[in-house]
């Protein structure tokens, strides 16, 4: 970070200290407040031990608003709500991972002065000016599920994306070490999975630099991706593994290998949990997924949120990775027997959203 940029952040979190109501010492006195375990009429705001505080509304500003992997960070989001007695965050954005619709969803929510805004930074400049404009109104953001470089939201709730490709790399290294692997990606480029797969093929040409990687653009859709990763491999049977960055391109993998009795035979792996997904490692037709807990990055970009106007600042948001845990046949038992609020679901079960949700009415 460039002495200007720190100068600017720091700007930043100096301005926010005076925004709204909850600000300075207003909000002191709600966190001493809640300290002292006041906060036991069912009138006031908050919940838990956390004391009265405004209705404040967050935002999300989401890539694939539909995806099933977000099932268990909308959750996450509203039981932190509910925790702390605000108002569910609104969840928005684009359904196909249009930056464009993404960035008019951020402007809605600046221009609706709301309280605070989550975003998954999945490109490397279009968010730069809207947080620029959040910032100046008082508005605190913070990332969640990608991040980028020369953004600089409070912090970022995620996992390490470029790490965890590496790891997979490495992992898939002691498989394959020569031969042609495809390698399916939603959004090429995007920050949520491009590092990802620049992490792969990174540690191949350490590990295995005579594996040769394929990347297969399966698109944002997650209804179409099994189509994509079908032909990708039809056209390519040689492959000696076929992987994935992402949820729908994983869940797809284990379908694919699952219908034509590939289990043993080709070597697969991916990201998330989604139901097909985890049913594939449980059969063998994944040899892995890799979980980045989708829910917390829901539950605690509100509750970083929520302490960072209810103490005025002063508890600012750490950087959080929701980490990496390589799911096998010999830990996939918990994942299957697992409320579903915690894990994503089918392809079948998509997250119903109309075109144009819109934003309820500032607080006075």
């Amino acid at each position: 970070m460039s002495d200007d940029d720190q100068i600017s952040l720091t700007s930043r979190r100096s301005a926010l200290k005076y925004f709204g109501a909850g600000g300075g010492a207003v909000a002191a006195s709600a966190l001493l407040a809640a300290c002292q375990g006041v906060r036991d009429s069912p009138e006031s705001g908050g919940g838990g031990a956390f004391a009265d505080s405004p209705d404040w509304r967050f935002v999300f500003v989401n890539h694939v608003t539909t995806n099933s992997f977000f099932v268990p960070t909308r959750t996450g989001m509203a039981d932190a709500a509910k925790l702390v007695g605000i108002p569910e965050p609104q969840w928005t954005g684009s359904t196909e991972g249009n930056v464009s619709e993404m960035a008019n969803a951020f402007s809605t929510a600046i221009n609706g002065g709301v309280d605070g805004i989550a975003v998954a930074l999945t490109d490397n400049n279009a968010f730069i000016e809207p947080t620029k404009r959040a910032f100046a109104q008082g508005i605190p953001v913070i990332a969640y599920n990608a991040t980028a470089a020369g953004n600089f939201p409070l912090t970022y709730v995620g996992q390490d994306l470029y790490q965890s490709g590496f790891l997979m790399g490495q992992r898939i290294a002691r498989e394959v070490t020569s031969g042609l692997i495809l390698v399916g990606i939603s959004q090429p480029g995007g920050n949520n999975v491009q590092p990802r797969l620049d992490g792969i093929t990174d540690a191949l040409k350490q590990a295995a630099p005579g594996v040769t990687v394929l990347p297969i653009n399966t698109g944002a859709e997650q209804a179409a991706e099994l189509n994509a990763i079908t032909a990708a491999y039809d056209g390519h049977q040689d492959a000696k593994g076929v992987y994935a960055v992402d949820a729908g391109s994983t869940a797809s993998i284990a379908q694919l290998f699952t219908s034509r009795g590939l289990q043993g035979k080709v070597r697969a792996g991916g990201y998330d949990t989604l139901t097909d997904t985890l049913e594939g490692v449980q059969s063998g037709a994944l040899d892995f997924t890799i979980d980045q807990s989708a829910y917390l990055q829901g539950f605690l970009s509100v509750l970083y949120l929520y302490l960072y106007r209810v103490s005025g600042t002063l508890v600012t948001p750490p950087f959080t990775d929701t980490g990496l845990t390589f799911v096998t046949k010999d830990n996939v038992g918990p994942y299957l027997t697992a409320d579903s609020k915690f894990e994503g679901g089918r392809k079948a079960d998509l997250v119903p959203m109309p075109s144009s949700i819109p934003l309820p009415p500032a607080i006075s």
